[in-house]
C-alpha cells in the first residue's frame, strides 16, 4: 500500500496528444492586446515577484471556495482569490442577506492584507458566477438567461444589463464575475444550452465585446474595471457547446477550422474590449482536455492572440488532465492554466505545487509568468489601492440592488426576448378589459422563470418569500389587468370559477444547471398534465395563450396544436411584467429564435446551415402579432406525452430511457419488474402514491438474502456527476421496519461496489408516511464504486423482513445528504 501511495503522489506528464488536438496557432487570426505594456506596471510587477517567496507566488495561482475556506486559510496560505459556487455563501446561508457578502468580502480582504513579518501584502480578490445579474443574492435582479438575450439581437441591450450587473456585484463588495458565456451551442441535448446566446456565432460575436465592456467599463476610461466596473471573464474556452451528445463535460469531435470559425468567434471580440481573464473548459477537443491543451491555452489564446491577462480553471477542471488528480497537476500550469479553481481540493494542491516548484516539475519562470499576469490584473483594477471592499464606492448603497432603473431594463429585456410562434384567430394582443384566467405551474413561481443559477447552483430548494424584489408571471398579468378594468383568476389547475375570456398557461422546463439538465432526446417532459388542461380549456371554448419556459427549444407539437397562441418565453428572469407587456399589447413582439426549433424529439442536432435543416421553425424565425395567418396542425407522432426528467432512474412505476427494474436472490435468475413479480424471499406489486399504479411496493420475507436493483442497458460514467456532490436520492415510504441489515448500492460489475448501511435510517422513517433518502454519491465511490463504470445505478438488499414502497430514484442535489 506504501508504494502505491507514493506512486499516486508522484507527477505524471500529460500525454502526448494525438495531431487532431493541436491546434496550429498560425491559422488563427492573429491579434495584439488592445492595451499596450505599462512599463511602469511592469516594474511594479518585477518589483513583487522578487519579494514574494514561493510559497506566496504559489498561493496566487490557487483559488478555493468560501465554503472550504477560511479568512485564516488566505492568510495562512497566501491565497490570492476566492470564489462561491452555485451553492455556496457567507455562513453557509444561501439565502444569505447581501450584508453578510459585504461583511465577508472585508473579512477574506483583510486576511490578505493582515501584516506577515517582512511579506509583502497582496489584495485577494472574490470571483462570482454572476451570469444572468448577480444571481447569487436575495432581492437582486435576475435578467434573461443568455438565450433570451440572444432572442433580442440587442447588443447595446446586452452591454447596458452588463454595466447593472456590475454595479450590484459591488454592492456587495465582489470584484470579478465569471462572465460571460461566449459558447455556440451545436446540440440542445446539453444542460447548459440556455448559458449560450444561441447556434449561430453571430450573435455570440456580436454581444462579446458590449458585454464586456458594460461589466468592465471602456479600456481607457477613469472607471475601467474600477468603480462601478469589475473583471469579466470570457468562458469556457473552447468548444463546450460542441460536445458529442451533448454531453457536459465531453468532447467536442471538430476539425481546428470548426473550432476556430464557429466556437472561438466570440473570443476576438471580448478580448479587444479588454477582457482579463479567460476560464478554460471543462471539455476535451478531440479527445484532449482543455485543461491541458497548451496548443490551445499558450499558443493560441496566450501567443496568437496577444492576451496578457491570466487563464482561470473551472471547478477542479485540471484533476481531468490525464496524470492529474485534483490536489497534483503540474501540467496544467504549464499547458497554460495561471489559476487554479480548487475549490475543496487547494490545500492539497497548495501543497504539492510547492514541491513541483522546489523540485522544479513546475518551471520557476512559468509561475513567474502565471503570476505575473495575475498581478497585472490586479494592479489594472486598482486593488492595491481600493482598501477594504465596504469603503469602495457604491458598497453597501443596498438602494442599486434591483433599483427601479435596473428593473425597467430587466423589464426590457423580457419584452425584447419574447418569440411569438403562433398566433391563431390574431388571438394576441389579449384585451387588459377582459376575464382571464392564468394556469400553470409557472404562472406564479419566480424560481421556475428564473431557472438555473439562482440563488442556488440548480435554481431549486428556494421559497417565494426568497424573491423580494420580483413579479412573477401572475403578478404581472394580474396588475395589467386590473389597470386595464378587467379582471385575473390564478387557478394552476386551470379550474375557473366562471368562464374566462381567454386562460394564459404558464408551464415548461423545471430548473436545473450543467449536467444536471443533459437529456437523450428534445422531448418536453409534461410532468404535470399540462397538455390535459390545455386541451380541456379549449374544448369548453376558452382560447389558450401558452407561455412556455425553457432552457431551449423543446418538441412540443402537441401542446402547440392545443394552444390557440404559442410564446417562447425561454427563462426570464425576476420581471414577469415584461411577458404581460407583450401579451397585453403595450409592446409587440420582436423577439426572433436564437436557435432552431425542433420538428421531431429527434432532432437534437439542428443547426442553420446544415446539409438537411428541417426545422419547424427556422434559426430567426418569429412573428409580430400584427401579423396575419394561422399554424396548419403539426405533427404529434413522438414520444410519450409524459416522461421523466434528466436524472430520474425510476418513475412513474417503472425504469426510464431503457434501463430495467428487477428483483434478485442468489441461485435464481432475476425477475423483471412491471406490475408484478415475485422471489420466495421477496414480492413486488403495483401501488399508488399520486397516481394509479405509479410506484411499486416491495415485500422481503427473509432469510435468503433478496435485492431490488435498477439496471443500466450499458456502463454509465457517473464521475462528473459524482464530482459535482449529487446525491442517489430514494423516494419511499416504509411499512414495516428492517428485521436485518439493508444495504443500498451501487455497483460496477463483477466484484466491484459501493455499499452504505441504511438500516437506522428506513428504522427511523417506519410509519411516518413518504420520506427521502439521499446519499451522496461520493459516499458510494468512497466505498468502492468505480463510477467511471456504473450498470447498477441503484440496489437495496437485505436478508430479514422488511416492507417498503419506492415511488421515484433519481440522481440530484440533495441539501443535507449524508
Amino acid at each position: 500500500m506504501l508504494a502505491v501511495a507514493i506512486a499516486a503522489a508522484m507527477p505524471v506528464a500529460a500525454a502526448t496528444p494525438p495531431p487532431s488536438a493541436v491546434a496550429h496557432p498560425a491559422l488563427w487570426p492573429a491579434a495584439r492586446a488592445p492595451l499596450p505594456a505599462d512599463p511602469a506596471v511592469e516594474a511594479r510587477i518585477d518589483t513583487l515577484l522578487k519579494a514574494m517567496t514561493i510559497e506566496q507566488k504559489v498561493g496566487q495561482i490557487i483559488q478555493g471556495d468560501i465554503a472550504s475556506i477560511t479568512p485564516e486559510d488566505v492568510y495562512t496560505y497566501h491565497l490570492g482569490s476566492v470564489f462561491n459556487g452555485g451553492n455556496s455563501s457567507p455562513g453557509n446561508d444561501e439565502f444569505a442577506p447581501a450584508s453578510a457578502w459585504l461583511a465577508a468580502a472585508d473579512a477574506f480582504y483583510d486576511a490578505s492584507m493582515r501584516p506577515n513579518g517582512k511579506l509583502v501584502r497582496i489584495p485577494a480578490i472574490w470571483g462570482s458566477d454572476a451570469v444572468h445579474g448577480h444571481n447569487n443574492i436575495v432581492g437582486a435582479t435576475l435578467f434573461p438567461h443568455n438565450i433570451g438575450l440572444g432572442a433580442t439581437r440587442d447588443p447595446g441591450l446586452v452591454g447596458r444589463i452588463g454595466a447593472a450587473t456590475a454595479l450590484e456585484m459591488r454592492v456587495t463588495g465582489l470584484d470579478w464575475t465569471f462572465a460571460p458565456t461566449l459558447t455556440v451551442v451545436r446540440d440542445d441535448r446539453w444542460g447548459r444550452t440556455y448559458e449560450g446566446f444561441g447556434e449561430n456565432p453571430e450573435i455570440t460575436a456580436s454581444f462579446a465585446g458590449p458585454l464586456v465592456e458594460g461589466l468592465q467599463g471602456r479600456i481607457g476610461s477613469a472607471d475601467w474595471l474600477k468603480g462601478a466596473h469589475i473583471i469579466a471573464t470570457a468562458k469556457h474556452f473552447l468548444g463546450d457547446g460542441g460536445t458529442t451528445g451533448g454531453k457536459d463535460q465531453g468532447d467536442t469531435l471538430a476539425t481546428e477550422a470548426e473550432l476556430r470559425d464557429i466556437f472561438a468567434v466570440g473570443y476576438p471580440p471580448a478580448l479587444a474590449a479588454g477582457v482579463q481573464s479567460v476560464m478554460a473548459s471543462f471539455s476535451s477537443w478531440n479527445g484532449v482536455k482543455l485543461h491541458g491543451n497548451r496548443s490551445l491555452l499558450t499558443g493560441v489564446l496566450k501567443d496568437r492572440w496577444g492576451f496578457d491577462g491570466f487563464v482561470v480553471g473551472d471547478w477542479n477542471g485540471h484533476g481531468q488532465v490525464p496524470g492529474c488528480t485534483v490536489t497534483h497537476c503540474a501540467a496544467s500550469a504549464t499547458a497554460g492554466l495561471d489559476l487554479y479553481m480548487a475549490p475543496d481540493s487547494w490545500k492539497g494542491l497548495w501543497q504539492n505545487t510547492v514541491a513541483d516548484v522546489r523540485s522544479g516539475v513546475l518551471p520557476m519562470a512559468r509561475l513567474d509568468d502565471a503570476v505575473r499576469r495575475i498581478l497585472r490584473v490586479k494592479i489594472r483594477a486598482g486593488v492595491f489601492e481600493a482598501g477594504r471592499p465596504s469603503t469602495r464606492p457604491h458598497a453597501g448603497d443596498w438602494s442599486q440592488l434591483a433599483s427601479p432603473a435596473h428593473r425597467a431594463l430587466a423589464r426590457e429585456a423580457v419584452r425584447k426576448s419574447l418569440v411569438l410562434l403562433k398566433n391563431d384567430g390574431g388571438v394576441l394582443p389579449l384585451r387588459p378589459g377582459a376575464r382571464i384566467l392564468v394556469a400553470g405551474d409557472g404562472a406564479d413561481n419566480v424560481a421556475k422563470q428564473a431557472g438555473g443559477w439562482t440563488l442556488t447552483w440548480q435554481g431549486t430548494g428556494t421559497k417565494p418569500e426568497h424573491f423580494p424584489n420580483a413579479q412573477s408571471i401572475w403578478r404581472g398579468i394580474a396588475d395589467t389587468v386590473k389597470a386595464g378594468g378587467g379582471s385575473a383568476e390564478l387557478a394552476i389547475d386551470g379550474n375557473y370559477t366562471a368562464k374566462p375570456d381567454a386562460a394564459i398557461v404558464v408551464f415548461g422546463e423545471d430548473p436545473y444547471a450543467e449536467f444536471q439538465g443533459d437529456r437523450a432526446d428534445v422531448a418536453f417532459n409534461d410532468t404535470r398534465d399540462t397538455l390535459a388542461m390545455m386541451k380541456r380549456l379549449r374544448a369548453a371554448g376558452v382560447p389558450v395563450v401558452a407561455v412556455f419556459l425553457s432552457g431551449r427549444p423543446l418538441w412540443v407539437n402537441r401542446e402547440i396544436n392545443a394552444a390557440s397562441a404559442f410564446v417562447a418565453a425561454w427563462l426570464p428572469g425576476s420581471e414577469g411584467g415584461g411577458v404581460a407587456d407583450v401579451l397585453f399589447g403595450k409592446a409587440d413582439f420582436t423577439g426572433t429564435l436564437p436557435y432552431s426549433w425542433p420538428r421531431r424529439a429527434d432532432q437534437v442536432v439542428l443547426n442553420v446551415g446544415d446539409a438537411d435543416y428541417q426545422p419547424l421553425f427556422a434559426y430567426g424565425y418569429g412573428r409580430s402579432a400584427r401579423e396575419a395567418g394561422n399554424l396548419a396542425p403539426l405533427s404529434e407522432a413522438g414520444p410519450a406525452a409524459t416522461g421523466s426528467a434528466p436524472g430520474v432512474l425510476f418513475t412513474a412505476g417503472r425504469a426510464t430511457s431503457g434501463r430495467q427494474l428487477f428483483i434478485a436472490t442468489a441461485g435464481l435468475a432475476p425477475q423483471s419488474v412491471e406490475l408484478t413479480a415475485t422471489l420466495p424471499s421477496l414480492t413486488a406489486r403495483a401501488a399508488d402514491r399520486r397516481a394509479q399504479e405509479d410506484s411499486r411496493r416491495f415485500t422481503w420475507a427473509g432469510p435468503a438474502l433478496a435485492s431490488v436493483l435498477v439496471r443500466e442497458p450499458a456502463g454509465r460514467d457517473l464521475q462528473r456527476e459524482t464530482n459535482g456532490e449529487l446525491a442517489l436520492i430514494v423516494e419511499l415510504r416504509v411499512d414495516a421496519a428492517p428485521t436485518a441489515p439493508v444495504a443500498l448500492l451501487m455497483r460496477c460489475g463483477d466484484g466491484c461496489a459501493g455499499s452504505i448501511d441504511i438500516t437506522a435510517r428506513l428504522a427511523a422513517a417506519t410509519g411516518k408516511g413518504w420520506t427521502r433518502i439521499a446519499v451522496p454519491l461520493a459516499r458510494l465511490a468512497a466505498a468502492g464504486a468505480d463510477m467511471a463504470r456504473i450498470d447498477t445505478p441503484f440496489e437495496l438488499g437485505t436478508a430479514g423482513r422488511l416492507d417498503l414502497t419506492i415511488s421515484e430514484i433519481r440522481l440530484g442535489s440533495a441539501d443535507g445528504a449524508r
